[in-house]
């Protein structure tokens, strides 16, 4: 009984026992396992027991229940490594191979699965800082290899008291020189608050500039050192089609290296864009780009690149001149623009190419400052005058010889204060010496045009062109009233000179008003006789044009009244033609109606009793429409009867009554068989044989 109470109670302890190796890991955390003791003994090398020696294992228990041998095994459960939106992790090994002597991150090129610590280490894995960097996302990392510090907070599995702060100071190392954000480089017209070195050598924060006018150099901190004599590291691994070597602008350090990157300052710079660099392998400082204005041109030095050959020329003996990307000053000037250039690995020298003006004046300066620390030119003249001379000169360099000034001179400033200035100041005091005060008052615009003359070959012997020489009037020195006395001098003489001249000139004035007077009577007179003549002239052509009038009029009603003659002889036989038509017409008319007449008045007459009575009856007829027409009453309402004594009846009544008596009587005595009348007769013929005529015409 005891042996089986005992086989139970060690059943129970063992299961006991194995119930306390029963681990469970949540899903958002994971496990690092660590083996207190083992048959193969502890880790003879290194952190890690790859061979399942004791100490921290190198996979790590995901979410789950885990059962390990109670005792041997203690698990730490730790959270999930996650890496924010936009965001930089960098991770830290605490074990693997030690970094080589040019080295200060560890090599990524076969170790970069975080997540696998055993490939980590066996495919050469490097402890310290890595060059490898964590993006967004969430890790499963054993923390007791690998240390990962994020903007956050700092992932480890603490192992002593100093981690902590160890850890710490490299976080804020990281954050000092803005490594837990990408490097963002906006477009043009965008603003983005920049630090100016990013190093960690500047304290200062950034200020806000515009993105667009900035590049970033880029300075290695990794990698072997570069060789004497060089100051700057070279481009490589630039070219995309080359994926072997191609490091996406210091993105990928282990491609950098492997093209043969050196640590140092890049010639290579970033522009525009999102860059995730590690910065403890390279830091970037920004700096405007070079902009070079309209009416410039800039004139490149360069402190790098491999010797090139002198493209000066025999003549030029003032240095060498050389192609682009060659170390020396290029012998092509930079067209105005922007450019992304090194200031590190060199530097541009702008040139002016419009005009400008060089003063000689005092307390005077053009706008690029170049003659600020020039000054009038003091003169000692020929008659022992010292006055001072302001003058300008402009000049004009070609952009083709710009290099060709900088190379001989430095810089535009150095070439007006150390060659202009002398070179035209000693020009002006020889001239000086050769003319007194007067002379250079007023021969001034003759002295200017000899000194551009004889001043241009000079400066074309200093690769310059001399435009124009402009000189001013000379003043004195403080304190020297003779160039004053002798401008008084001057001035009055010359007031003199002008008052003669004034006078003459009244006098001619007068003189001429006199011809003027006299030319305005002339004129006045030869107006009126002009006007006369004129006058004349014109009733002479109004006579001619009357006459030619008049004869054009004459013509015109000659050929009017010959037209109109023509027209009236013309209507005149025509109506002579037609009234001797109408008249023959009318009188055959007449004719035959007269016969027609005759022939029936001769019957009626015969058929009346014959031509006396025919003649009464007519007169009856007549004296009926007289009476008719006098309104006289036939028969009187008052009867006058007049009658003499022996009873005869009136006047008028035997007047009457002889008429009638004679022509009754007449009639009687004829008789209706009278015979016609020869006359008669005729007309009669005639009118038959007329209209036998007209009968046979018709």
């Amino acid at each position: 009984m005891f042996a089986i109470a005992l086989v139970l109670i060690l059943g129970i302890l063992y299961l006991g026992l194995l119930a306390s190796g029963l681990r469970y890991i949540p899903n958002n955390r994971i496990g690092i396992v660590e083996k207190r003791w083992s048959r193969k003994g502890s880790v003879r090398g290194g952190f890690i027991a790859l061979s399942g020696e004791a100490g921290f294992q190198p996979d790590v228990l995901r979410g789950g229940l885990h059962l390990r041998m109670p005792l041997q095994y203690r698990i730490h459960k730790m959270p999930l490594v996650t890496i924010p939106q936009g965001k930089i992790g960098y991770v830290f090994a605490r074990d693997g191979l030690p970094l080589g002597p040019t080295q200060t991150l560890g090599c990524n090129a076969k170790a970069h699965d975080f997540e696998n610590v055993t490939a980590f280490l066996r495919n050469g894995g490097q402890r310290g800082p890595q060059r490898k960097l964590l993006r967004e996302g969430t890790y499963a990392i054993n923390l007791a290899q690998f240390v990962v510090i994020t903007a956050e907070q700092v992932f480890f599995l603490p192992l002593g008291r100093g981690d902590q702060a160890v850890l710490q100071n490299m976080a804020r190392e990281i954050a000092e020189r803005r490594g837990f954000e990408p490097v963002v480089i906006k477009g043009a017209g965008d603003t983005i608050g920049v630090t100016a070195v990013e190093n960690g050598d500047s304290d200062e924060a950034g200020t806000e500039m515009e993105a667009g006018d900035l590049v970033g150099i880029v300075t290695v901190h990794d990698g072997p050192a570069l060789d004497g004599g060089e100051i700057i590291a070279p481009v490589v691994g630039n070219d995309p089609s080359d994926t072997e070597t191609f490091h996406n602008n210091f993105q990928d350090p282990e491609k950098f290296l492997a093209a043969g990157g050196r640590r140092g300052r890049q010639l290579q710079v970033l522009v525009e864009g999102t860059y995730f660099l590690n910065r403890l392998f390279a830091t970037v400082e920004m700096t405007p780009k070079t902009v070079v204005e309209v009416g410039n041109v800039g004139v490149v030095v360069s402190y790098t690149g491999e010797t090139g050959v002198d493209l000066s020329g025999v003549d030029y003996k003032h240095g060498e001149l050389v192609r682009k990307g060659q170390r020396g000053v290029w012998s092509e000037a930079l067209l105005p623009g922007k450019y992304a250039f090194n200031i590190y690995a060199g530097k541009v020298i702008m040139v002016p190419t419009t005009n400008f003006i060089l003063k000689w004046i005092r307390n005077e300066s053009g706008v690029h400052k170049y003659d600020e620390n020039l000054s009038e030119v003091s003169l000692i003249t020929k008659d022992a005058f010292e006055p001072s001379l302001p003058l300008s000169v402009v000049v004009h360099i070609d952009y083709r010889k710009a290099p060709l000034v900088i190379q001989r001179f430095g810089d535009v400033r150095k070439l007006v204060e150390q060659t202009l200035d002398p070179m035209v100041s000693a020009y002006f005091k020889n001239i000086g010496q050769t003319r007194t005060l007067i002379q250079l008052l007023q021969d001034r615009a003759l002295i200017q045009k000899l000194a551009g003359e004889e001043m241009q070959e000079k400066f074309v012997h200093y690769n310059l062109e001399l435009e124009e020489v402009l000189i001013g009037t000379p003043t004195a020195s403080a304190g020297d009233k003779r160039i004053e006395d002798i401008l008084t001098q001057l001035r009055t003489r010359q007031i003199a000179l002008e008052q003669v001249e004034t006078y003459g000139r009244q006098e001619q004035a007068a003189v001429k008003e006199r011809e003027l007077r006299e030319a305005e009577a002339r004129a006045q007179q030869q107006k009126k006789l002009t006007e006369s003549e004129l006058s004349i002239k014109m009733q002479e052509n109004q006579g001619k044009a009357e006459y030619q009038r008049a004869l054009q009029q004459a013509a015109q009603m000659r050929a009017v009244a010959e037209a109109e003659g023509a027209r009236t002889r013309t209507l005149a036989e025509a109506e002579a033609a037609r009234i001797r038509a109408t008249g023959e017409a009318e009188a055959d008319k007449a004719a035959r109606i007269g016969v027609a007449q005759a022939v029936a008045i001769e019957e009626q007459v015969r058929a009346y009793g014959g031509p006396q009575y025919q003649l009464t009856r007519q007169v009856m007829d007549r004296f009926a429409e007289a009476v008719q027409e006098s309104g006289v009453d036939l028969v009187p309402k008052i009867v006058i009867h007049g009658q003499d004594g022996d009873g005869q009846a009136n006047v008028m009544q035997g007047l009457l009554t002889m008429l009638l008596s004679d022509r009754f009587g007449q009639a009687m005595t004829d008789g209706p068989t009278a015979p016609r009348r020869p006359e008669a007769e005729q007309l009669r013929n005639q009118v038959r044989e007329s209209l036998a005529v007209s009968g046979a015409a018709d």
